[in-house]
């Protein structure tokens, strides 16, 4: 570890002091000073670093080592009942402007907030450890890489920090050399001293009631209080990468987006690379560690969550994946759904909310066919197979290196260059299977109308649609129309070396509401027919919904898709699609004059399409009606 050079805390070594980090120190101080730690430790991310914290928190009970043997160096935790999400509603966007959140983010003034957080975090830490990480979001050397600090008083923290980011003294370097970096404080809320220097004793997950998850895009600051879980205590994740992120991006002219990476190998011996965006439940991670069904193409994983893109000196848009690590959902992750990531969580890794095997390892529903017979449920308790409740938190999680995925690019740390970007939600009627936008700027419209289909009334209105555009909705720090103009400006920048843009749809349904494609592996044809688009070896058929394939193109050998299925899986309803541009309309006036005036046009060209359709098939159905009158009235008159 590298201790804190302030001599007011208990340090184990002095390695940088005197090192020109004023600003860095100051803050440290002051937060320490507000907070009243015990002590103050700053982290390295070494091994040995690790190996100390994990056993520290196996011997308190707040981490569980799990079989050595059946799932090597790997703990289980834990989390309090109301402690086990993100929580949207108190996520803040502290501009100084409030209309520089736009109508989707919930908004606070940032003097407000800072008093408000400023009283809560008073003594937050009396009693407890205040670890200083400092943390590199991007791999060594790239232009894009983004540097931070997370003050915690929580080890999972720590430990989860040192596998989603690069920690160490290597950042502080950079910091002394003058590069930026975000200042991001968190604690959980549950100081073990009162002001009255009353003690209490520590619980396995400590957490408070009242949470706040504050983001302050001018100042490049992050402020979390009450909660230990995921991505409101791993500032790195989505608070920095996506909610900071898109700002200084907006700023400095990148993207900062939710999108996997892959890289695709074909038969033919080339590589292509492809961003997508999917928001939750739509198979993101699934394609992001793909294995492909048809032969001759493979996946190589570069990321599953984030990329951070820009123009590079080539005139191409290059992708980075900021994060270390993989902050996966477990519960429907199986050898079936996703087999490399069973594979990437064999060890290493810190499972949150799974449940516990009676011979020590983890299970979660969609790990097995049938579940065993006895574990002890992420709560804790007993559970057998048949109970009502599930025995794994429906969000339950695994936090594990990239390193650890056998499917990694072997440059998976480095830029690539993209080649297609991909836009999906979960829809089961509409959207085609797939389809090319026909330029960068209807690719946009695509990207700001992702919808998916509410499929549960304990969700909502069965069929209404839930907006994310670009799976971005929680995590724009800044007015979603503004971010839809900013790639507007992106695609400009990048003209003719912009890559191609499709939406796909792996989820649509036929009349008897089944799924009418196989997806997982077989999405591999669909993928082969995007590259081939890419590449230009094939021609389409124009839609409303943009460029489909024709009649044959896409390689459906050795598997079962009739006709008919195919045909639903493409069909076009007017109608349908007409009722759901006038919801388009409604959600784009929403964000007022913000709207690019390039997308309303999309729209615009896109109901003047659809309402001809519409014309054509009616007055085809009138025809058709009639003639088939005129067939009745003839036959009857020849019987007669």
């Amino acid at each position: 570890m590298i201790s804190n050079p302030n001599p007011r805390y208990r340090t184990t070594e002095n390695v940088v002091a005197g090192a020109p980090r004023v600003r860095l120190d100051a803050w440290v101080a002051e937060i320490a000073a507000l907070t009243q730690p015990d002590r103050v430790v700053w982290c390295d991310g070494s091994d040995a670093e690790r190996e100390r914290l994990t056993a520290e928190m196996v011997a308190e009970g707040k981490l569980i080592a799990l079989d050595p043997v059946k799932r090597p160096n790997s703990y289980l935790a834990r989390t309090s009942d109301d402690d086990v999400a993100r929580v949207e509603s108190r996520t803040f966007i502290c501009s100084i402007d409030e209309a520089d959140a736009g109508p989707t983010n919930n908004w606070r003034a940032p003097s407000v907030m800072k008093q408000e957080l400023t009283d809560l975090f008073r003594g937050s830490m009396r009693g407890r450890t205040m670890y200083v990480v400092p943390f590199a979001m991007g791999p060594d050397g790239s232009e894009l890489t983004r540097l931070g600090v997370e003050v915690t008083d929580s080890p999972y923290v720590v430990l989860s920090m040192a596998i989603m980011t690069r920690v160490g003294a290597r950042v502080l370097r950079e910091i002394e050399a003058g590069t930026p970096w975000v200042a991001t404080l968190h604690s959980v809320g549950y100081p073990l001293v009162d002001a009255d220097g009353q003690t209490r004793d520590d619980v396995e997950w400590p957490s408070n009631e009242m949470k706040y998850i504050a983001q302050f895009p001018d100042s490049r600051e992050i402020w979390s209080f009450g909660s230990g879980y995921g991505g409101n205590a791993l500032l790195a994740k989505k608070c920095f990468a996506l909610r900071i992120a898109s700002v200084m991006a907006r700023d400095e002219g990148w993207l900062a987006e939710h999108m996997l990476l892959i890289r695709l190998n074909s038969p033919k011996g080339r590589s292509y690379h492809v961003a997508a965006a999917f928001p939750s439940a739509c198979g993101k991670t699934n394609l992001a560690m793909l294995k492909p069904t048809l032969p001759g193409w493979s996946v190589e994983t570069i990321g599953d969550d984030i990329a951070w893109m820009k123009k590079g000196s080539d005139g191409r848009l290059h992708a980075i994946n900021p994060e270390a690590g993989f902050f996966g959902v477990a519960p429907g992750t199986g050898p079936t759904s996703n087999p490399t990531a069973i594979d990437t969580v064999a060890s290493d890794t810190i499972f949150t909310n799974v449940a516990l095997t009676d011979d020590g390892d983890v299970w979660w529903e969609g790990l097995t066919d049938e579940p065993p017979a006895h574990l002890i449920d992420w709560r804790g308790d007993d559970w057998v197979a048949g109970s009502e409740t599930p025995a794994a938190h429906p969000n339950s999680r695994f936090t594990v290196s990239l390193d650890n995925c056998p499917q990694l690019a072997a440059d998976a740390h480095e830029s690539v260059p993209i080649d297609a970007i991909l836009f999906g939600g979960r829809r089961a009627t509409n959207l085609p299977l797939v389809a090319q936008a026909r330029d960068w700027t209807h690719g946009v419209f695509l990207g700001a109308t992702i919808s998916s289909e509410q499929t549960a009334a304990a969700e909502g209105t069965v069929g209404e649609l839930r907006r994310d555009p670009f799976a971005m909705l929680p995590f724009c720090g800044y007015d979603m129309a503004d971010h839809w103009s900013h790639w507007l400006d992106v695609g400009r920048e990048l003209g003719r070396r912009a890559p191609a843009i499709f939406q796909v749809n792996w989820f649509r349904k036929g009349d008897d509401g089944g799924f009418l494609w196989p997806g997982f592996g077989e999405n591999s044809r669909v993928l082969d027919w995007i590259i081939r688009r890419v590449e230009k070896e094939v021609a389409f058929v124009e839609s409303p919904a943009g460029r489909l394939p024709r009649p044959g193109d896409l390689d459906l050998d050795g598997i079962d898709v009739s006709d008919d299925a195919l045909e639903q899986l493409f069909h076009i309803d007017a109608d349908a699609w007409l009722d759901e541009l006038g919801l388009t309309e409604e959600f784009f006036d929403t964000f007022g004059e913000r709207v690019h005036p390039d997308l309303r046009g999309v729209l615009r060209s896109l109901r003047y399409e659809l309402q001809r359709e519409a014309r054509i098939h009616a007055a085809r159905t009138l025809v058709e009606s009639a003639g088939g009158s005129l067939a009745a009235r003839e036959s009857d008159e020849a019987a007669a």
